[in-house]
């Protein structure tokens, strides 16, 4: 599975904001946005001088590229999505929003189970989750309404898991189109209720950006 390694705080440093990669780090001190407000690079701190009006054609990548590096996608993928956000009744640029908010490793990541969506990646493909009662381990499966996430039978006892409410509780509120009931096991319940609005999907991006970089 081809997937980014490198430094992700090098991304949010090329786009000069942060995309909250890293989990907790993102809000502390060591953040390198914070502490080097400037491209990576040799001459990165040259370029920050030197901006002034950027061209309509990279201000449609630099969002394209956004929204990948925010949900961990590369090209080929992304462009895939954007195929099936098109053939969609609706605004293409909220559909692929909606798609890109439903794979399982997103939902993972919303319900507050992971602590950056990397995270939740790495916990998905290693078999920690069942969908609709079916082990699944594919970090881009489309979740639909009604589904329901359990935890694996084989992960129920293992420490991170049997201690996940107190890590819960330092990471951002459930989003209101999903529901989450823990058992007295232990175990939890989580629920897609409905797919999410537009309006819900509070994220730096300007989706009509990425739908003319598409339609040139």
């Amino acid at each position: 599975m081809a997937r980014y390694t490198g430094p992700v705080c090098k991304l949010c440093r090329r786009e000069g904001e942060k995309l909250f990669l890293k989990g907790a780090r993102c809000t502390s001190p060591k953040c390198a946005v914070e502490k080097r407000g400037y491209p990576p690079g040799q001459h990165g701190k040259e370029a920050s001088f030197r901006r002034g009006r950027t061209s309509d054609y990279n201000a449609q990548l630099r969002e394209k590229q956004k929204a990948r590096r925010i949900y961990g996608i590369l090209e080929r993928q992304f462009r895939r999505y954007f195929a099936e956000a098109s053939r969609r009744l609706g605004p293409t640029g909220s559909n692929l929003l909606i798609l890109l908010e439903t794979r399982l490793d997103n939902v993972i990541y919303r319900l507050g189970l992971a602590d950056s969506r990397a995270h939740a990646r790495q916990l998905v493909s290693h078999g920690h989750f069942d969908v609709n009662g079916v082990p699944t381990n594919i970090a881009s499966y489309g979740l639909k309404a009604g589904d329901q996430i359990t935890l694996h039978g084989s992960s129920r006892n293992l420490r991170y898991f049997r201690e996940i409410r107190a890590y819960m509780e330092q990471r951002p509120p459930l989003p209101d189109w999903l529901s989450m009931t823990f058992h007295g096991d232990g175990t939890f319940t989580a629920t897609v209720e409905r797919l999410p609005d537009r309006g819900e999907i509070q994220l730096p991006l300007n989706e009509q950006l990425i739908v003319e970089y598409y339609s040139r």
